[in-house]
């Protein structure tokens, strides 16, 4: 039967795999929108290309890049292989892992707009082993508290993308979700944020258990974990991927801080509370590892203020305003994990961080980014990674 991107899941088999389970590359989208990476984009520039070396040392690169930008974006890649690669072999393997796709996007959130995808592990299943979901984008809320006025090209990413790829896509319909607020553990189990998720803007003519059955059904997932709270401030109405993460099967690490004072405290101790009485769909009890938030908290200075150039109807930043800074955002690559470093007065938090993963996943290169620029935009590493598996199955 031909593939029907309209058809409802329910009886296809396909699964949403974990993060850190084996990738055939990574999404990314060139960062061009002033409103979140400035005037001035050489701090977002030089994050994102160290984020870029990482991936192409390891697996494919997917850049999207808008047709104004698209040459920039080329030329952007080529002086990052040409300053890294330390022989010809090397600068072969790493173009070969680069592609750029021609798409126009509102904004460089890979995560959040671009596809997720499921794959099925059978042998007898015929057709493709990789499949994409192409969600509703809405700006994080629509009309009642999305980030910018429009967001039509953005909309579009998911679906352009897996048709320039011949990636066979579900259609999702009105049902809005960004990848940023699922995470998986690829047997069955799916976290989220009761803030996010059941959030007026998204899809207010769902109950709470018709979400949840439709992403059992999208996802392939036997059980929805609802955390609570997600990050303090974070403008996503809490993504889960800025607070909790899986790590491996029943593991998750949990954003958190033992400063009762401060206003993240309270957050995750809902969280905490919640995932210590849980089980996942396997009935495991959950190993919960605490990543401390950095230290200090990380604020929107006078010089950030100024780079800056909003559009009309697009959400704005105060001087003084305490950004959704946590280790939670960070990347699974193959062989390795992207984190973010704040640096300032945060360099003692940020080797912790790294010191933490280190010890939950050996075997793994625990890798620093420096992330303040990207934090800046509103998101962090993960924001603006979006995962393919790999499907060689």
């Amino acid at each position: 039967m031909a593939f029907d991107k309209n058809k409802f899941p329910v009886d296809d088999d396909f699964v949403m795999p974990a993060e850190y389970s084996i990738h055939d590359g990574t999404i990314m989208i060139y960062p061009v929108r002033p409103g979140s990476w400035g005037k001035d984009r050489t701090g977002a520039l030089r994050s994102f290309a160290g984020i870029f070396l990482e991936i192409i040392k390891r697996e494919n690169l997917y850049l999207i890049a808008d047709k104004m930008h698209w040459k920039e974006a080329k030329a952007f890649l080529d002086s990052i292989i040409a300053d890294n690669a330390k022989d010809e072999e090397e600068k072969e393997a790493f173009e070969n892992r680069c592609l750029i796709f021609p798409i126009d996007s509102d904004d460089a959130w890979a995560r959040d707009v671009g596809p997720t995808f499921v794959t099925n592990s059978s042998k007898d299943f015929e057709g493709k082993s990789i499949r994409g979901i192409d969600w509703k984008f809405n700006a994080w809320g629509g009309e009642i508290d999305g980030l910018y006025a429009t967001w039509d090209m953005d909309d579009k990413v998911a679906g352009s993308f897996c048709d320039l790829c011949e990636i066979d896509c579900y259609d999702a319909g009105d049902f809005v979700l960004e990848g940023g607020s699922i995470h998986s553990d690829g047997e069955g189990t799916v976290m989220v944020t009761e803030s996010c998720l059941l959030s007026p803007g998204r899809n207010p003519s769902l109950s709470k258990e018709q979400i949840e059955e439709t992403l059992k059904k999208y996802l392939g997932a036997e059980k929805v974990l609802w955390l609570p709270r997600g990050i303090y401030n974070d403008e996503t109405n809490e993504h889960v991927d800025n607070v909790c993460a899986f790590v491996a099967p029943g593991e998750v690490v949990l954003a958190w801080t033992d400063n009762q004072e401060d206003p993240q405290y309270e957050l995750s101790k809902q969280d905490l509370d919640y995932l210590e009485n849980e089980t996942d769909a396997k009935g495991r009890k959950l190993t919960v590892h605490k990543l401390p938030i950095p230290d200090h908290p990380v604020l929107i200075s006078e010089d950030d203020l100024s780079n800056y150039e909003f559009e009309e109807g697009e959400d704005v930043r105060d001087i003084g305003e305490r950004l959704a800074a946590s280790y939670v955002n960070f990347y699974f690559i193959n062989g390795a994990a992207l984190v973010p470093q704040f640096g300032g007065d945060n360099k003692e938090s940020d080797e912790r961080a790294l010191e933490i993963l280190r010890e939950i996943c050996p075997g793994r290169e625990i890798i620093g980014i420096p992330a303040r620029d990207i934090l800046l935009g509103g998101g962090n590493i993960h924001c603006i990674t979006q995962q393919i598996p790999d499907n060689n199955l």
